[in-house]
C-alpha cells in the first residue's frame, strides 16, 4: 500500500524567512485514497449510522439505557485491542437491555508536556512519527472493530485526522485540554456524530458549557477536503453534544451535588441536561482502584431518578494498571496500558454485570 506521495525538503522562494525550523514535509495519501484502499463494509457503515441514532435517542431521553464508553486509555497494540473488542462485544450483548456499549478506540493522546502522542502519531513506539502508517493502522482497526458489531468512540485532537477516520466513529470526545480551543469547537460543529465535551483540566464546567453553545451553531474555518486540498469548511452546527464531567485540579465532580449543579447550569443556558461522567482522570485521582467507586455513585444517582445522567466512561484494558514505554519493545507486557492506568477485564465485567443499582 502506498502511504504517501513524496517527501521533499521544506524549501520555498523565501527560505531565509519561512520554514526555518521545518526539517521536512511528507505529503500524505489523501482521505479519499485511503478510503478507497481501506473501505468500510456496508454492514460497518450501517452500524455507524444506527449507533449514532441510538446515541441521539439516549441524549434526548427517548432510549432509557445508559451510554457507556469503555475501553483502553489508548490503543498501542492492535492485536490486544482486537482481543479486548471480541470480549466486549460478547459482554455488550449480555447487558444490552440496560447499557449501550461503545468501545473506546483512542489513537491520539494530548500531552501536558512530553510523552507518547498515540498510535496515529507514533505507531512504531520509537519517536519515528510515521503518521502515514499510523493513519492506516487506525483505519484498519476501526473497520475490524465495526465488523464485530461494536460501535467505536475516539477523541479527536488533530483537526485533520477526522477526514481520514470519522466515517467509522460513532461517538467523539473533545478533551479537557482542547474544550477551550476555538479550533476544536469549530471542528465539533461539523462532526457527523454526537460529541462529548469534557470540563477543563481546572475543573471548570463553564468552559464546557461555552464549548457546547459554540459547537451548536454554524462556523466557517480552514480544513482539507477528501482530496487533501486546503478548503473553507462551512458547518451547520452540531446539536448532538453533551458535557462530560471528569473532575479537575480541585478534585472530583461526580457526586450528586456536582451533577445537580451541572444539570442546573445546562438548563440555565438552554442546553439539554445530558451528562456523562468520566469515572477516571481527576474523578478517580487517576487511581484505577477508585473507578468502581465513581461508577457506583453514578448508578446510584441514576437509580434515584437522575435521568440527566445519560452515560459513563470507564478506562479499561485486558490487564490492570499501566507500564512505562521501554526502549526494548520486546519488554512490553501484553494488554497493559502505556498511558493512564486502567482497570482490568475482570473488574470491567463485574461492574457492567452488576444489576442491583440500575433498575431505576
Amino acid at each position: 500500500m502506498k502511504l504517501f506521495c513524496n517527501i521533499k525538503e521544506a524549501q520555498g522562494a523565501h527560505s531565509d524567512v519561512e520554514n526555518l525550523r521545518v526539517a521536512g514535509l511528507t505529503r500524505l495519501i489523501t482521505p479519499a485514497q485511503i478510503k478507497e484502499q481501506l473501505p468500510a463494509s456496508k454492514d460497518g457503515l450501517r452500524l455507524v449510522v444506527e449507533s449514532r441514532e441510538t446515541e441521539r435517542r439516549i441524549l434526548r431521553g427517548e432510549d432509557p439505557r445508559m451510554m457507556i464508553v469503555v475501553g483502553p486509555c489508548s490503543i498501542h497494540d492492535p492485536n490486544a485491542a482486537m482481543e479486548y473488542a471480541h470480549r466486549l462485544v460478547e459482554l455488550s450483548e449480555r447487558v444490552r437491555d440496560r447499557f449501550y456499549i461503545i468501545m473506546r478506540v483512542y489513537f491520539e493522546k494530548p500531552r501536558t508536556t512530553i510523552g507518547w502522542k498515540g498510535l496515529i502519531n507514533d505507531p512504531h513506539l520509537d519517536d519515528s512519527c510515521d503518521l502515514a502508517h499510523g493513519i492506516t493502522l487506525a483505519r484498519k482497526l476501526l473497520i475490524d472493530v465495526l465488523q464485530l458489531g461494536l460501535p467505536t468512540a475516539t477523541e479527536f485532537l488533530d483537526p485533520i485526522i477526522p477526514q481520514y477516520i470519522s466515517d467509522l466513529i460513532s461517538w467523539a470526545a473533545i478533551g479537557a485540554r482542547t474544550t477551550e480551543s476555538q479550533t476544536h469547537r469549530e471542528l465539533a460543529s461539523g462532526l457527523s456524530m454526537p460529541v462529548g465535551f469534557k470540563n477543563g483540566t481546572d475543573g471548570s464546567i463553564q468552559t464546557a458549557l461555552d464549548a457546547l453553545r459554540s459547537a451548536r451553531i454554524p462556523h466557517s474555518f480552514l480544513g482539507i477536503d477528501q482530496d487533501g486540498c486546503t478548503s473553507i469548511v462551512k458547518t451547520t452546527g452540531n446539536s448532538d453534544n453533551h458535557i462530560v464531567l471528569r473532575g479537575g485540579r480541585e478534585g472530583p465532580n461526580y457526586a450528586p451535588h456536582h451533577t445537580a449543579l451541572a444539570a442546573e447550569l445546562l438548563r440555565k443556558f438552554n442546553l439539554p441536561p445530558a451528562i456523562m461522567v468520566d469515572c477516571h482522570h481527576s474523578n478517580s485521582g487517576k487511581d484505577p482502584h477508585r473507578q468502581p467507586i465513581v461508577w457506583k455513585s453514578v448508578l446510584e444517582q441514576r437509580a434515584a431518578g437522575r435521568k440527566d445522567l445519560i452515560g459513563a466512561m470507564l478506562e479499561s484494558n485486558l490487564h490492570f494498571g499501566n507500564q512505562p514505554l521501554p526502549q526494548d519493545l520486546s519488554q512490553l507486557r501484553y494488554g497493559v496500558s502505556i498511558t493512564d492506568a486502567c482497570i482490568d477485564w475482570e473488574t470491567t465485567e463485574r461492574l457492567l454485570l452488576a444489576n442491583d443499582l440500575v433498575d431505576g
